[in-house]
C-alpha cells in the first residue's frame, strides 16, 4: 500500500516535471525565433534577475508588503465570508438579500472596480479594498454552499439536544463546512494574489511588486519583469501547498 502510494506521488512529480521542462523548451524556442532581449528575455538572464531579487533585501522587503495587504486581505474576507456564509445558510431571507451583490462582485470586471475605488479612496487603500472584494464573494460562496447541503437529518437530531445557534455552528456547521472553507481559501489565495498586484500596478503602491514590475517595465528591464512573474507564481504555489498540507495535517 505504502509501495503504491509512493510510486503515484512519484508519477505526479514526474508528469510536473515533464510539464514544466516542456514550458521552458517553449521558452527557449520562442527567444531564438524572437531574437530580441527586450521582447523575449533569455532563460538564463531570467534566473539571474530571480536571484537578484531573492538575495536583496529591498526586493525582499517589497515581497513581505505584498504579502501582508494579501494576507490582511484574505484574513479580513475571510472572517466575514465563513460568518455571513453561514448566517445566509441558516437564514433563507438573509441569503436572497445578500447574493445579488455577490452576484455583481462575481461579475463586474475587476478593472472597472479598480478605477472606480482608486478615484473613491485614492491610491493607498485600493489594493486592500479590491483584494477583499473579489475574495470576500468566493469564500462566502463556498460556505454557503456547504451549509445548505448538510443533511437535514444531522440538523434535526443536533436540535433535538441543542437549540443554542453558537453551540450549534462549533460543533455541527463549522465541521461539516471546513472542507468547503479550505477549498474556498485556496482559490482566494491565487486569485487575490493577482487581483491584489494588478491594483498595485495600476495605483503605483509603494513598496509592493505591482509597483516592482511597473517600474521595471518602464525601464525596459523584461528580464526583471518575467523574474517577479516567477515570484509571484512561487509565491502561489507555496500558500496552495502549505494549505494543503495544513489540511492533511489535521486529518
Amino acid at each position: 500500500m505504502i509501495f503504491s502510494i509512493t510510486e503515484t506521488n512519484m508519477k505526479k512529480t514526474l508528469m510536473m516535471a515533464s510539464s514544466i521542462f516542456i514550458l521552458f523548451i517553449l521558452w527557449q524556442v520562442i527567444y531564438m525565433i524572437v531574437n530580441h532581449p527586450l521582447l523575449v528575455p533569455s532563460i538564463g538572464s531570467v534566473f539571474g534577475a530571480f536571484a537578484d531579487i531573492l538575495t536583496h533585501l529591498d526586493s525582499l522587503k517589497v515581497i513581505g508588503f505584498t504579502l501582508f495587504r494579501l494576507f490582511l486581505s484574505i484574513i479580513l474576507s475571510g472572517i466575514l465570508g465563513i460568518s455571513i456564509g453561514i448566517l445566509a445558510g441558516l437564514n433563507q431571507k438573509l441569503s436572497f438579500f445578500i447574493k445579488p451583490y455577490v452576484t455583481i462582485l462575481r461579475t463586474i470586471p475587476v478593472i472597472s472596480i479598480v478605477v472606480i475605488l482608486l478615484i473613491i479612496f485614492g491610491y493607498a487603500y485600493t489594493p486592500f479594498i479590491i483584494t477583499f472584494l473579489m475574495v470576500f464573494p468566493i469564500i462566502f460562496q463556498s460556505v454557503h454552499e456547504g451549509i445548505i447541503h448538510i443533511d437535514h437529518e444531522l440538523i434535526d437530531v443536533y436540535r433535538l439536544e441543542e437549540k443554542h445557534l453558537f453551540l450549534a455552528i462549533k460543533i455541527l456547521y463549522f465541521p461539516m463546512v471546513k472542507n468547503h472553507i479550505i477549498f474556498g481559501l485556496l482559490q482566494s489565495f491565487g486569485l487575490g494574489l493577482k487581483v491584489l498586484v494588478m491594483a498595485e500596478y495600476l495605483s503605483q503602491t509603494r513598496i509592493s511588486i505591482g509597483n516592482a514590475i511597473y517600474l521595471s517595465k518602464i525601464n525596459l528591464q523584461y528580464d526583471l519583469v518575467f523574474a517577479w512573474t516567477l515570484i509571484l507564481i512561487l509565491i502561489a504555489t507555496l500558500l496552495e501547498y502549505a494549505i494543503k498540507k495544513y489540511e492533511s495535517a489535521k486529518k
